[in-house]
Protein backbone atom coordinates (compact mmCIF):
# COMPACT_ATOMS: atom_id res chain seq x y z
CA UNK A 1 0.00 0.00 0.00
CA UNK A 2 1.16 3.06 -0.94
CA UNK A 3 0.89 6.55 2.05
CA UNK A 4 -0.53 9.74 0.35
CA UNK A 5 0.08 12.60 2.61
CA UNK A 6 -2.93 14.87 1.55
CA UNK A 7 -1.62 19.06 2.04
CA UNK A 8 -5.73 20.23 2.06
CA UNK A 9 -6.62 18.53 4.88
CA UNK A 10 -3.08 17.06 6.26
CA UNK A 11 -4.29 13.53 6.57
CA UNK A 12 -2.37 10.51 5.04
CA UNK A 13 -4.70 7.81 3.06
CA UNK A 14 -3.32 4.19 1.97
CA UNK A 15 -4.00 3.47 -1.73
CA UNK A 16 -3.42 0.68 -3.81
CA UNK A 17 -0.20 1.25 -6.41
CA UNK A 18 -1.35 2.76 -9.72
CA UNK A 19 -4.78 4.55 -7.77
CA UNK A 20 -5.49 7.73 -10.12
CA UNK A 21 -5.02 11.03 -8.31
CA UNK A 22 -8.93 11.24 -9.26
CA UNK A 23 -9.77 8.28 -7.19
CA UNK A 24 -7.75 9.27 -3.93
CA UNK A 25 -9.72 12.72 -3.85
CA UNK A 26 -12.77 11.08 -4.21
CA UNK A 27 -11.83 8.80 -1.08
CA UNK A 28 -10.46 11.68 0.71
CA UNK A 29 -14.23 13.59 0.25
CA UNK A 30 -12.42 16.90 0.52
CA UNK A 31 -14.57 20.12 0.82
CA UNK A 32 -13.83 22.11 -2.26
CA UNK A 33 -16.86 23.83 -3.11
CA UNK A 34 -16.25 24.43 -6.64
CA UNK A 35 -14.44 21.59 -7.31
CA UNK A 36 -11.06 19.98 -8.14
CA UNK A 37 -9.59 20.01 -11.58
CA UNK A 38 -5.80 19.25 -11.04
CA UNK A 39 -3.00 18.61 -8.30
CA UNK A 40 0.38 18.96 -7.33
CA UNK A 41 2.19 16.09 -6.62
CA UNK A 42 5.51 16.37 -4.73
CA UNK A 43 5.28 20.24 -5.80
CA UNK A 44 4.86 19.31 -9.51
CA UNK A 45 1.01 19.84 -11.15
CA UNK A 46 -0.52 16.37 -12.81
CA UNK A 47 -3.69 15.91 -13.90
CA UNK A 48 -6.22 14.05 -12.23
CA UNK A 49 -5.66 10.66 -14.00
CA UNK A 50 -2.13 10.71 -13.10
CA UNK A 51 -1.76 6.94 -11.34
CA UNK A 52 0.42 6.76 -8.68
CA UNK A 53 3.55 4.05 -8.02
CA UNK A 54 5.30 6.20 -4.87
CA UNK A 55 4.19 7.60 -1.57
CA UNK A 56 3.67 11.47 -2.54
CA UNK A 57 2.77 14.54 -1.12
CA UNK A 58 -0.78 15.55 -2.63
CA UNK A 59 -2.50 18.97 -3.04
CA UNK A 60 -5.69 18.86 -4.91
CA UNK A 61 -6.57 22.16 -6.95
CA UNK A 62 -9.47 24.15 -7.91
CA UNK A 63 -9.55 27.30 -10.35
CA UNK A 64 -8.90 29.61 -7.78
CA UNK A 65 -5.41 28.20 -7.39
CA UNK A 66 -3.18 29.67 -10.98
CA UNK A 67 -1.95 26.27 -11.75
CA UNK A 68 -6.05 25.03 -11.69
CA UNK A 69 -7.01 27.75 -13.71
CA UNK A 70 -4.55 26.97 -16.49
CA UNK A 71 -5.81 23.54 -16.47
CA UNK A 72 -9.13 24.78 -16.75
CA UNK A 73 -8.45 27.19 -19.65
CA UNK A 74 -6.21 24.62 -21.43
CA UNK A 75 -9.35 21.92 -21.67
CA UNK A 76 -11.95 25.28 -22.49
CA UNK A 77 -9.23 26.02 -25.51
CA UNK A 78 -9.27 22.31 -27.08
CA UNK A 79 -13.15 22.27 -26.63
CA UNK A 80 -13.28 25.25 -28.44
CA UNK A 81 -10.77 24.11 -30.98
CA UNK A 82 -13.07 20.73 -31.32
CA UNK A 83 -16.09 22.70 -31.57
CA UNK A 84 -15.00 24.94 -34.79
CA UNK A 85 -13.34 21.44 -36.16
CA UNK A 86 -16.79 19.96 -36.11
CA UNK A 87 -18.68 22.88 -37.47
CA UNK A 88 -16.05 24.08 -39.83
CA UNK A 89 -14.11 21.26 -41.33
CA UNK A 90 -12.02 22.97 -43.44
CA UNK A 91 -11.35 26.08 -40.94
CA UNK A 92 -8.52 27.02 -38.60
CA UNK A 93 -8.48 28.68 -35.48
CA UNK A 94 -6.11 30.33 -34.19
CA UNK A 95 -5.56 30.97 -29.72
CA UNK A 96 -3.22 34.41 -29.68
CA UNK A 97 -3.33 36.62 -26.48
CA UNK A 98 -4.56 37.22 -23.40
CA UNK A 99 -7.10 40.54 -23.40
CA UNK A 100 -9.94 41.95 -21.80
CA UNK A 101 -9.83 39.49 -19.32
CA UNK A 102 -10.51 36.57 -21.59
CA UNK A 103 -8.74 35.00 -24.97
CA UNK A 104 -8.95 36.68 -28.38
CA UNK A 105 -8.68 33.46 -31.27
CA UNK A 106 -8.78 33.96 -34.63
CA UNK A 107 -10.94 32.22 -37.06
CA UNK A 108 -10.43 31.47 -40.17
CA UNK A 109 -14.11 29.77 -41.90
CA UNK A 110 -13.24 31.71 -45.15
CA UNK A 111 -15.83 34.62 -44.94
CA UNK A 112 -16.42 37.12 -42.26
CA UNK A 113 -17.89 35.99 -38.74
CA UNK A 114 -21.23 36.42 -38.13
CA UNK A 115 -23.14 36.32 -34.75
CA UNK A 116 -24.91 32.93 -36.16
CA UNK A 117 -21.49 31.48 -36.35
CA UNK A 118 -21.07 32.25 -32.70
CA UNK A 119 -23.96 31.02 -31.61
CA UNK A 120 -23.30 27.54 -33.65
CA UNK A 121 -19.51 27.26 -31.97
CA UNK A 122 -21.19 28.12 -28.53
CA UNK A 123 -24.46 25.59 -28.83
CA UNK A 124 -21.64 22.79 -29.95
CA UNK A 125 -19.21 23.67 -26.96
CA UNK A 126 -21.88 23.12 -24.86
CA UNK A 127 -23.24 19.84 -26.69
CA UNK A 128 -19.47 18.80 -25.83
CA UNK A 129 -19.71 19.54 -22.53
CA UNK A 130 -22.78 17.90 -21.94
CA UNK A 131 -21.75 14.98 -23.14
CA UNK A 132 -18.96 14.81 -20.60
CA UNK A 133 -16.60 13.23 -23.08
CA UNK A 134 -12.97 11.88 -21.74
CA UNK A 135 -9.57 13.82 -22.66
CA UNK A 136 -7.68 11.10 -23.00
CA UNK A 137 -3.46 11.28 -23.09
CA UNK A 138 -1.75 9.65 -25.26
CA UNK A 139 1.85 8.81 -25.06
CA UNK A 140 4.27 7.89 -28.43
CA UNK A 141 7.47 8.36 -30.28
CA UNK A 142 7.88 11.65 -31.34
CA UNK A 143 7.70 10.94 -34.70
CA UNK A 144 4.60 8.53 -34.70
CA UNK A 145 3.02 12.22 -33.45
CA UNK A 146 4.59 14.22 -35.77
CA UNK A 147 3.50 12.22 -38.45
CA UNK A 148 -0.19 12.28 -37.09
CA UNK A 149 -0.06 16.02 -36.35
CA UNK A 150 0.87 15.77 -40.38
CA UNK A 151 -1.77 14.01 -41.80
CA UNK A 152 -4.30 16.53 -40.18
CA UNK A 153 -2.59 19.62 -41.52
CA UNK A 154 -1.39 20.57 -38.16
CA UNK A 155 2.20 21.77 -39.55
CA UNK A 156 2.61 23.80 -36.58
CA UNK A 157 2.27 21.22 -34.07
CA UNK A 158 4.87 19.44 -36.54
CA UNK A 159 7.37 22.32 -36.35
CA UNK A 160 7.87 22.40 -32.58
CA UNK A 161 8.10 18.63 -31.69
CA UNK A 162 10.59 18.46 -34.61
CA UNK A 163 12.71 21.43 -33.41
CA UNK A 164 12.41 20.53 -29.70
CA UNK A 165 14.66 17.48 -29.50
CA UNK A 166 12.23 15.16 -27.04
CA UNK A 167 12.03 11.41 -28.14
CA UNK A 168 8.92 10.71 -26.82
CA UNK A 169 5.65 13.16 -27.23
CA UNK A 170 2.41 13.55 -25.27
CA UNK A 171 -0.58 14.57 -26.92
CA UNK A 172 -4.88 14.58 -25.91
CA UNK A 173 -7.36 12.85 -27.92
CA UNK A 174 -11.35 14.06 -27.67
CA UNK A 175 -13.55 11.81 -29.11
CA UNK A 176 -12.04 12.06 -33.42
CA UNK A 177 -10.22 15.17 -32.57
CA UNK A 178 -6.42 15.14 -31.58
CA UNK A 179 -4.17 18.19 -29.92
CA UNK A 180 -1.05 19.62 -28.80
CA UNK A 181 -0.90 21.00 -24.99
CA UNK A 182 1.76 21.51 -22.77
CA UNK A 183 0.44 20.99 -20.01
CA UNK A 184 -2.20 18.44 -18.22
CA UNK A 185 -5.92 18.49 -18.91
CA UNK A 186 -9.10 17.74 -16.68
CA UNK A 187 -10.55 14.15 -16.88
CA UNK A 188 -13.39 14.93 -18.94
CA UNK A 189 -15.19 17.65 -20.45
CA UNK A 190 -18.05 17.72 -18.23
CA UNK A 191 -15.07 19.64 -15.61
CA UNK A 192 -15.67 23.06 -17.93
CA UNK A 193 -19.12 24.14 -16.29
CA UNK A 194 -18.63 28.45 -17.21
CA UNK A 195 -17.62 29.80 -20.25
CA UNK A 196 -18.63 31.74 -23.11
CA UNK A 197 -17.44 33.12 -26.52
CA UNK A 198 -18.55 36.45 -27.81
CA UNK A 199 -17.60 37.96 -31.27
CA UNK A 200 -15.28 40.70 -30.34
CA UNK A 201 -13.56 42.38 -33.61
CA UNK A 202 -12.96 40.21 -36.59
CA UNK A 203 -12.45 37.41 -34.26
CA UNK A 204 -13.54 35.22 -30.86
CA UNK A 205 -13.06 36.20 -27.32
CA UNK A 206 -13.06 33.33 -25.29
CA UNK A 207 -14.54 34.27 -21.68
CA UNK A 208 -13.51 32.15 -18.90
CA UNK A 209 -14.41 31.68 -15.05
CA UNK A 210 -13.22 34.64 -12.19
CA UNK A 211 -10.92 33.19 -9.84
CA UNK A 212 -12.16 35.14 -7.07
CA UNK A 213 -16.11 33.26 -7.82
CA UNK A 214 -15.95 30.51 -9.95
CA UNK A 215 -18.88 30.27 -10.80
CA UNK A 216 -19.63 33.64 -12.66
CA UNK A 217 -17.37 34.51 -15.76
CA UNK A 218 -14.31 37.07 -15.30
CA UNK A 219 -15.27 40.59 -15.81
CA UNK A 220 -15.34 41.88 -19.48
CA UNK A 221 -12.98 45.11 -19.65
CA UNK A 222 -12.60 46.32 -23.29
CA UNK A 223 -9.07 46.85 -24.59
CA UNK A 224 -8.38 47.90 -27.51
CA UNK A 225 -5.35 49.84 -27.35
CA UNK A 226 -4.10 46.76 -25.91
CA UNK A 227 -5.58 44.50 -29.09
CA UNK A 228 -3.83 47.19 -31.70
CA UNK A 229 -0.46 46.43 -30.03
CA UNK A 230 -1.12 42.55 -29.97
CA UNK A 231 -2.45 42.52 -34.37
CA UNK A 232 0.60 45.34 -35.13
CA UNK A 233 3.35 42.65 -33.58
CA UNK A 234 1.46 39.58 -35.20
CA UNK A 235 1.57 41.32 -38.74
CA UNK A 236 5.28 41.84 -38.66
CA UNK A 237 5.79 38.07 -37.36
CA UNK A 238 3.88 37.13 -40.36
CA UNK A 239 5.96 39.34 -42.72
CA UNK A 240 8.90 37.90 -41.29
CA UNK A 241 7.77 34.27 -40.93
CA UNK A 242 7.70 33.59 -37.71
CA UNK A 243 4.29 33.07 -35.59
CA UNK A 244 5.38 30.36 -33.71
CA UNK A 245 8.38 28.85 -31.74
CA UNK A 246 8.99 26.07 -34.54
CA UNK A 247 9.15 28.87 -36.98
CA UNK A 248 11.92 30.39 -34.76
CA UNK A 249 14.05 27.44 -33.77
CA UNK A 250 14.11 26.76 -37.43
CA UNK A 251 15.08 29.71 -38.48
CA UNK A 252 18.17 29.63 -35.70
CA UNK A 253 18.75 26.19 -36.17
CA UNK A 254 19.88 27.10 -39.83
CA UNK A 255 22.76 30.07 -38.19
CA UNK A 256 20.03 32.89 -39.13
CA UNK A 257 19.70 34.14 -35.16
CA UNK A 258 21.88 37.31 -35.85
CA UNK A 259 19.32 38.23 -38.68
CA UNK A 260 16.13 37.52 -36.23
CA UNK A 261 18.07 39.58 -33.63
CA UNK A 262 19.11 42.40 -35.83
CA UNK A 263 15.56 42.76 -37.48
CA UNK A 264 13.77 42.67 -33.77
CA UNK A 265 15.79 45.16 -32.17
CA UNK A 266 15.27 47.62 -35.77
CA UNK A 267 11.61 47.06 -35.32
CA UNK A 268 11.70 48.51 -31.72
CA UNK A 269 13.83 51.50 -32.65
CA UNK A 270 11.24 52.73 -35.07
CA UNK A 271 9.02 52.88 -32.66
CA UNK A 272 10.82 55.00 -29.97
CA UNK A 273 11.58 57.16 -33.22
CA UNK A 274 8.08 57.58 -34.17
CA UNK A 275 6.74 58.01 -30.15
CA UNK A 276 9.64 60.48 -30.14
CA UNK A 277 8.25 62.01 -33.63
CA UNK A 278 4.47 62.45 -31.63
CA UNK A 279 5.59 64.07 -29.20
CA UNK A 280 7.54 66.64 -31.30
CA UNK A 281 5.01 67.56 -33.30
CA UNK A 282 2.84 68.69 -30.83
CA UNK A 283 5.65 70.71 -29.49
CA UNK A 284 4.87 73.71 -32.25
CA UNK A 285 1.63 73.25 -31.17
CA UNK A 286 -1.05 75.69 -28.92
CA UNK A 287 -0.90 72.55 -25.98
CA UNK A 288 3.24 71.44 -26.07
CA UNK A 289 3.81 68.07 -24.12
CA UNK A 290 5.46 68.83 -20.72
CA UNK A 291 5.01 65.70 -19.53
CA UNK A 292 5.77 62.28 -20.55
CA UNK A 293 4.25 59.60 -18.19
CA UNK A 294 5.55 56.02 -18.33
CA UNK A 295 3.77 53.11 -16.70
CA UNK A 296 3.99 49.32 -16.94
CA UNK A 297 3.79 46.57 -14.43
CA UNK A 298 7.21 44.76 -13.06
CA UNK A 299 10.02 43.74 -15.44
CA UNK A 300 8.18 45.36 -19.08
CA UNK A 301 11.76 47.42 -19.45
CA UNK A 302 10.48 51.30 -18.24
CA UNK A 303 13.78 51.94 -17.54
CA UNK A 304 15.32 50.91 -20.75
CA UNK A 305 12.38 52.57 -22.14
CA UNK A 306 12.83 56.24 -20.80
CA UNK A 307 16.75 56.11 -21.91
CA UNK A 308 15.99 55.18 -25.42
CA UNK A 309 13.12 57.30 -25.71
CA UNK A 310 15.18 60.25 -24.13
CA UNK A 311 17.73 59.66 -27.04
CA UNK A 312 15.37 59.95 -29.77
CA UNK A 313 14.24 62.96 -28.07
CA UNK A 314 17.24 64.79 -28.00
CA UNK A 315 17.18 63.96 -31.68
CA UNK A 316 14.13 66.01 -31.97
CA UNK A 317 15.91 68.85 -30.74
CA UNK A 318 13.84 68.39 -27.12
CA UNK A 319 15.83 68.18 -24.09
CA UNK A 320 14.60 65.34 -21.40
CA UNK A 321 14.83 65.99 -17.74
CA UNK A 322 13.85 62.23 -15.72
CA UNK A 323 11.92 62.42 -12.14
CA UNK A 324 11.98 59.17 -10.48
CA UNK A 325 8.69 59.17 -8.58
CA UNK A 326 10.58 56.70 -5.96
CA UNK A 327 12.32 60.06 -4.60
CA UNK A 328 9.03 61.19 -3.51
CA UNK A 329 7.98 58.14 -1.33
CA UNK A 330 6.09 59.38 2.00
CA UNK A 331 8.12 58.50 5.41
CA UNK A 332 8.45 54.91 5.60
CA UNK A 333 6.66 54.91 8.99
CA UNK A 334 3.71 56.87 6.98
CA UNK A 335 3.91 54.21 4.26
CA UNK A 336 0.38 52.61 4.10
CA UNK A 337 -0.22 48.85 4.92
CA UNK A 338 -1.34 46.34 3.03
CA UNK A 339 -4.52 43.24 3.92
CA UNK A 340 -1.31 41.48 6.14
CA UNK A 341 -0.28 44.35 7.49
CA UNK A 342 3.03 45.15 5.30
CA UNK A 343 4.20 48.28 4.07
CA UNK A 344 2.24 48.79 0.70
CA UNK A 345 5.28 50.20 -1.49
CA UNK A 346 2.66 49.44 -4.52
CA UNK A 347 -0.22 51.89 -3.58
CA UNK A 348 -0.72 55.06 -4.83
CA UNK A 349 -0.33 56.77 -0.96
CA UNK A 350 3.01 55.64 -0.75
CA UNK A 351 3.71 58.48 -2.78
CA UNK A 352 3.62 62.11 -1.39
CA UNK A 353 1.04 63.41 -3.58
CA UNK A 354 1.02 66.54 -1.72
CA UNK A 355 4.57 67.66 -2.24
CA UNK A 356 4.75 66.21 -5.38
CA UNK A 357 2.48 68.02 -6.93
CA UNK A 358 3.18 71.20 -5.75
CA UNK A 359 6.67 70.87 -7.07
CA UNK A 360 5.22 69.41 -10.66
CA UNK A 361 2.83 72.43 -10.72
CA UNK A 362 5.76 75.26 -9.70
CA UNK A 363 8.20 73.50 -12.66
CA UNK A 364 5.54 73.31 -14.90
CA UNK A 365 5.08 77.22 -14.18
CA UNK A 366 9.22 77.77 -14.56
CA UNK A 367 10.24 78.40 -10.99
CA UNK A 368 12.90 76.43 -9.90
CA UNK A 369 12.40 73.83 -7.06
CA UNK A 370 14.17 71.19 -5.13
CA UNK A 371 14.15 67.99 -5.76
CA UNK A 372 14.12 65.43 -3.09
CA UNK A 373 16.31 62.55 -3.04
CA UNK A 374 14.40 59.20 -0.58
CA UNK A 375 17.24 57.48 1.06
CA UNK A 376 16.01 53.40 0.72
CA UNK A 377 17.84 52.81 4.14
CA UNK A 378 16.59 55.65 6.28
CA UNK A 379 12.89 55.43 4.81
CA UNK A 380 13.31 59.25 4.50
CA UNK A 381 13.43 62.12 2.03
CA UNK A 382 16.91 64.26 2.03
CA UNK A 383 17.70 67.30 -0.15
CA UNK A 384 21.57 67.18 -1.42
CA UNK A 385 21.00 70.34 -3.71
CA UNK A 386 19.74 69.13 -6.75
CA UNK A 387 17.61 72.13 -8.30
CA UNK A 388 16.01 72.28 -11.58
CA UNK A 389 13.94 75.14 -13.75
CA UNK A 390 12.70 73.89 -17.02
CA UNK A 391 13.25 76.15 -20.10
CA UNK A 392 11.20 76.00 -23.32
CA UNK A 393 12.54 73.40 -24.68
CA UNK A 394 12.06 70.72 -21.77
CA UNK A 395 10.03 67.85 -21.20
CA UNK A 396 9.86 65.86 -17.92
CA UNK A 397 9.98 62.22 -17.95
CA UNK A 398 8.27 60.71 -15.40
CA UNK A 399 8.74 56.54 -15.40
CA UNK A 400 6.21 55.10 -12.56
CA UNK A 401 4.22 52.26 -12.10
CA UNK A 402 0.97 54.99 -11.15
CA UNK A 403 1.55 57.34 -14.80
CA UNK A 404 -1.48 56.75 -15.91
CA UNK A 405 -3.45 56.94 -12.65
CA UNK A 406 -5.46 60.51 -13.39
CA UNK A 407 -4.84 60.95 -9.49
CA UNK A 408 -1.50 61.20 -9.42
CA UNK A 409 -1.39 64.90 -11.98
CA UNK A 410 -4.70 65.95 -11.59
CA UNK A 411 -3.92 69.13 -11.67
CA UNK A 412 -1.67 69.46 -15.12
CA UNK A 413 -4.10 69.77 -18.34
CA UNK A 414 -4.53 66.46 -19.99
CA UNK A 415 -3.33 68.57 -23.38
CA UNK A 416 0.03 69.19 -21.93
CA UNK A 417 0.72 65.03 -20.97
CA UNK A 418 1.56 62.02 -23.49
CA UNK A 419 1.29 58.91 -21.56
CA UNK A 420 2.87 55.88 -22.56
CA UNK A 421 2.14 52.26 -21.96
CA UNK A 422 4.99 50.10 -21.88
CA UNK A 423 4.67 45.76 -21.61
CA UNK A 424 6.12 42.44 -22.79
CA UNK A 425 3.01 41.57 -24.56
CA UNK A 426 4.25 38.28 -26.14
CA UNK A 427 3.22 37.82 -29.80
CA UNK A 428 5.05 34.68 -30.60
CA UNK A 429 3.56 31.17 -29.40
CA UNK A 430 4.29 27.31 -29.51
CA UNK A 431 1.70 26.72 -31.53
CA UNK A 432 -1.57 27.73 -33.07
CA UNK A 433 -3.03 26.26 -30.01
CA UNK A 434 -0.95 27.27 -26.99
CA UNK A 435 0.06 30.48 -26.35
CA UNK A 436 2.75 31.88 -24.07
CA UNK A 437 1.62 34.09 -21.04
CA UNK A 438 2.93 37.57 -20.85
CA UNK A 439 3.57 37.30 -17.32
CA UNK A 440 5.87 34.33 -17.94
CA UNK A 441 8.19 36.71 -20.03
CA UNK A 442 8.28 39.51 -17.50
CA UNK A 443 8.63 37.24 -14.10
CA UNK A 444 11.85 35.01 -16.57
CA UNK A 445 13.08 38.75 -16.74
CA UNK A 446 12.53 39.60 -12.66
CA UNK A 447 14.02 36.32 -11.84
CA UNK A 448 17.22 37.30 -14.09
CA UNK A 449 17.78 40.55 -13.09
CA UNK A 450 16.74 39.93 -9.17
CA UNK A 451 19.90 36.92 -8.97
CA UNK A 452 22.26 39.38 -10.98
CA UNK A 453 21.59 42.69 -9.28
CA UNK A 454 20.34 41.81 -5.90
CA UNK A 455 21.23 38.69 -5.06
CA UNK A 456 17.62 37.00 -4.57
CA UNK A 457 17.29 33.49 -5.66
CA UNK A 458 14.53 32.43 -7.97
CA UNK A 459 12.57 30.87 -5.51
CA UNK A 460 12.68 34.47 -3.34
CA UNK A 461 11.41 36.09 -6.56
CA UNK A 462 8.52 33.53 -7.07
CA UNK A 463 7.52 33.88 -3.74
CA UNK A 464 7.08 37.25 -4.39
CA UNK A 465 5.52 37.08 -7.42
CA UNK A 466 1.89 36.82 -6.35
CA UNK A 467 2.20 39.98 -3.99
CA UNK A 468 3.43 42.24 -6.73
CA UNK A 469 0.93 40.97 -9.47
CA UNK A 470 -1.60 41.89 -7.07
CA UNK A 471 -0.41 45.29 -7.04
CA UNK A 472 -0.37 45.53 -10.64
CA UNK A 473 -3.80 44.34 -10.96
CA UNK A 474 -4.69 47.08 -8.73
CA UNK A 475 -2.63 49.86 -9.52
CA UNK A 476 -1.64 49.50 -13.04
CA UNK A 477 -3.96 47.32 -15.20
CA UNK A 478 -6.96 49.68 -14.29
CA UNK A 479 -5.29 52.31 -15.80
CA UNK A 480 -3.67 51.28 -18.87
CA UNK A 481 -5.86 52.30 -21.67
CA UNK A 482 -5.33 55.86 -20.92
CA UNK A 483 -2.65 55.51 -22.52
CA UNK A 484 -1.66 57.48 -25.74
CA UNK A 485 0.91 54.82 -27.14
CA UNK A 486 1.49 51.64 -25.85
CA UNK A 487 4.92 50.41 -26.71
CA UNK A 488 5.25 46.34 -26.82
CA UNK A 489 8.59 45.76 -24.67
CA UNK A 490 8.75 41.70 -26.01
CA UNK A 491 11.55 40.74 -28.46
CA UNK A 492 10.54 37.84 -30.73
CA UNK A 493 13.99 36.03 -30.23
CA UNK A 494 14.24 36.84 -26.42
CA UNK A 495 13.15 33.36 -24.69
CA UNK A 496 15.66 32.07 -26.50
CA UNK A 497 18.27 34.22 -25.32
CA UNK A 498 16.89 34.58 -21.53
CA UNK A 499 16.68 30.10 -21.30
CA UNK A 500 20.81 30.31 -21.11
CA UNK A 501 20.41 32.76 -17.94
CA UNK A 502 17.50 31.54 -16.30
CA UNK A 503 17.57 27.55 -16.25
CA UNK A 504 20.65 27.29 -13.80
CA UNK A 505 19.26 29.94 -11.87
CA UNK A 506 15.53 28.05 -12.00
CA UNK A 507 17.17 24.69 -11.54
CA UNK A 508 18.39 25.60 -7.54
CA UNK A 509 14.77 25.75 -6.44
CA UNK A 510 14.46 22.82 -4.44
CA UNK A 511 12.06 20.10 -4.64
CA UNK A 512 10.65 20.89 -0.98
CA UNK A 513 9.30 23.73 -1.57
CA UNK A 514 6.08 25.67 -3.31
CA UNK A 515 8.39 27.77 -5.59
CA UNK A 516 9.24 24.66 -6.98
CA UNK A 517 6.23 23.88 -9.04
CA UNK A 518 6.45 27.09 -10.69
CA UNK A 519 10.18 26.74 -11.36
CA UNK A 520 9.62 23.29 -12.68
CA UNK A 521 6.86 24.42 -15.18
CA UNK A 522 8.98 27.23 -16.60
CA UNK A 523 12.01 24.47 -16.84
CA UNK A 524 10.17 22.53 -18.85
CA UNK A 525 9.11 25.43 -20.68
CA UNK A 526 11.88 26.71 -21.72
CA UNK A 527 12.57 23.43 -23.21
CA UNK A 528 11.07 23.73 -26.36
CA UNK A 529 13.52 26.63 -27.59
CA UNK A 530 16.83 26.21 -29.16
CA UNK A 531 19.19 28.39 -27.37
CA UNK A 532 20.82 31.68 -28.80
CA UNK A 533 23.86 32.94 -27.12
CA UNK A 534 23.49 36.93 -26.41
CA UNK A 535 27.32 38.16 -27.58
CA UNK A 536 25.19 39.93 -30.16
CA UNK A 537 22.71 41.55 -28.69
CA UNK A 538 23.41 45.45 -28.86
CA UNK A 539 24.46 47.20 -25.77
CA UNK A 540 21.36 49.52 -25.90
CA UNK A 541 18.79 46.65 -26.40
CA UNK A 542 15.94 46.77 -23.85
CA UNK A 543 17.17 43.26 -23.08
CA UNK A 544 20.40 44.15 -21.58
CA UNK A 545 18.51 45.73 -18.38
CA UNK A 546 17.84 42.15 -17.68
CA UNK A 547 20.81 40.35 -18.63
CA UNK A 548 23.58 42.90 -17.74
CA UNK A 549 25.84 44.30 -20.29
CA UNK A 550 23.98 47.70 -20.96
CA UNK A 551 25.52 51.08 -22.27
CA UNK A 552 23.07 53.00 -19.46
CA UNK A 553 23.30 53.44 -15.96
CA UNK A 554 20.80 51.83 -13.89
Amino acid sequence: MLQIYCKNNGTTCQVEPGATLLEVSRMLELDMPYGIVSAKVNNVSEGLNFKLYNNKDVEFLDVRDLSGMRTYVRSLCFILCKAVADIYPVGTIRLEHPVSRGYYCNLNIGKPITEDDISRIRARMHDIVDSDIPFRRQECHTTKAMSLFNNRGMYDKVKLLETSGRLYTVYYTLGDTIDYYYGNLVPSTGYIKVFDIIKYYDGILLRIPSREDPTRLDDFVRQDKMLDVFKQHLHWMDILGMSNVGDLNEVVNSGRATEVINVSEALQEKIFSNIADRIAERQSGPNPVRLVLISGPSSSGKTTFSKRLSIQLMANGIKPYPVSLDNYFVERTDTPRDAKGEYDYESLYAIDLELFNSQLNDMLAGKEVSLPTYNFLTGKKEYRGDKLRLTDNMVLILEGIHGLNPALTPNVPEANKFRVYVSALTSISLDDHNWIPTTDNRLLRRIIRDYNTRGYSARETIRRWPTVRAGEDKWIFPYQENADVMFNSALLYEFAVLKRYAEPILSSVPQNCAEYAEAYRLLKFLNYFVQIRDNEIPPTSLLREFLGGSSFTY
